[in-house]
């Protein structure tokens, strides 16, 4: 089983109309100050993880790309310090192409970072300047040049459904996504939630039927150029899928520091502390859910089910049921509604086996709907 870092840092240069996440427009930030508090938090997690191995650390925001690489090498240094790490760990960072420098991605190569996600949203400078993007197509092309330069493995991140687009426009940007070589692409349906600029402004959404006649199509597409659909947004060539969001996705151990991050682990004293005449027992495991300052809530089996529902279906490959018991105690076809389930089978957007349950190309489109109706 993996077990992941994620650091979130929040400040960005300014805010997209479209984000609704945490973020703070600053320029002056006091960096030092920032990563001696993401150490203090880390101290806190790591009396409950000091028996885990990290396979994964993630840098996201936010834009952490404006750290400094030696504040990003730091905190690097300070997990590995603590924790054994995985030989193959993957050390994500995600920049944004108006954080550039000379030397920015070479800095951040050595100071650790080995994955690089590189949030471009659009490949043209109309639609750049619609998503209120600070940068422009010239700038996004000398920034992917730097990634493939420096990185092995990255990711390139777009928004698409984006009004009056047509689809044969959004072949053009698939076309060119493609053509980078970037083993990863995050791929984004603009969504307009509640209280953004977008919002506000009264900007539509693409009819939702248009919406997944594109979600269909950039799926073929990529599959056609070697790129494969994993989870519902994100395609990867074969072995470059992102091991850190996996960790969510599967269940797996993980926290978080930082403002607006959280975590899911299991008390790593269940895992090698208890006698073994409990073990044997077969105790359910215990799950707390961390938030910013180092709160935690310990979760029941209902909660901690609920949420592996909730992250498993996401996945093309879906939920293994065996490892869902595990990791939450309860029986996936006792926890689920089952005759739900079998509707939903027959309608053609699940696929049910005793080993895994998964959505079909159809149910993708709505999967929100899907995954409502299964919870008990």
């Amino acid at each position: 089983m993996g077990f992941g870092v994620y650091i979130h840092w929040p400040f960005c240069l300014s805010k997209c109309p479209y984000c609704d996440f945490y973020k703070e427009v600053k320029k002056n930030v006091p960096q030092e100050e920032i990563v001696a508090e993401y150490k203090r938090e880390l101290d806190f997690y790591y009396q409950y993880t000091s028996e885990n191995i990290v396979s994964s650390i993630f840098f996201g925001g936010g834009t952490p790309s404006l750290m400094k690489p030696e504040n990003v090498a730091a905190l690097i240094d300070y997990v590995a310090g603590k924790w054994k790490t995985a030989p193959e760990i993957e050390i994500s960072l995600e920049a944004n192409p108006n954080s550039d420098y000379p030397e920015m991605f070479a800095d951040l190569r050595r100071a650790g970072i080995n994955r690089l996600s590189l949030g471009v949203q659009a490949l043209n400078d109309a639609d750049l300047r619609f998503l209120g993007r600070t940068h422009n197509l010239k700038q996004a092309y000398q920034a992917i040049d730097g990634v493939l330069q420096n990185f092995d493995n990255h990711s390139l991140d777009l928004i698409y459904a984006r009004p009056q687009q047509k689809l044969s426009d959004w072949e053009k940007e698939l076309a060119q996504a493609a053509s980078f070589g970037m083993k990863h692409l995050s791929l984004y349906q603009l969504t307009i939630e509640e209280g953004t600029v977008f919002a506000r402004k009264g900007i539509k959404a693409m009819d939702e039927d248009a919406a997944g006649e594109m979600y269909l199509f950039t799926e073929d597409y990529l599959a056609d150029k070697g790129i494969y659909k994993y989870e519902v947004s994100n395609y990867s060539r074969p072995g470059y899928a992102s091991r850190h969001n996996l960790l969510y996705w599967t269940g797996q151990d993980y926290i978080g520091v930082g403002i607006s991050a959280h975590g899911r682990f299991c008390f790593s004293g269940f895992k090698g502390n208890l006698e073994q005449k409990q073990r044997d027992q077969k105790i359910s495991p215990i799950y707390y859910a961390s938030t910013y300052n180092c709160q935690l809530e310990e979760l029941s089996q209902a909660e901690r089910a609920e949420e592996l529902l909730l992250m498993g279906l996401r996945l093309t490959d879906g939920i293994d049921k065996r490892l869902f018991a595990e990791n939450c105690g309860l029986d996936f076809d006792g926890f689920i509604d089952r005759e739900r389930l079998k509707y939903l089978c027959e309608a053609g957007l699940l696929v049910d086996t005793p080993q895994n349950i998964r959505a079909t190309r159809e149910g993708f489109l709505v999967l929100n709907g899907i995954i409502e109706q299964l919870c008990p």
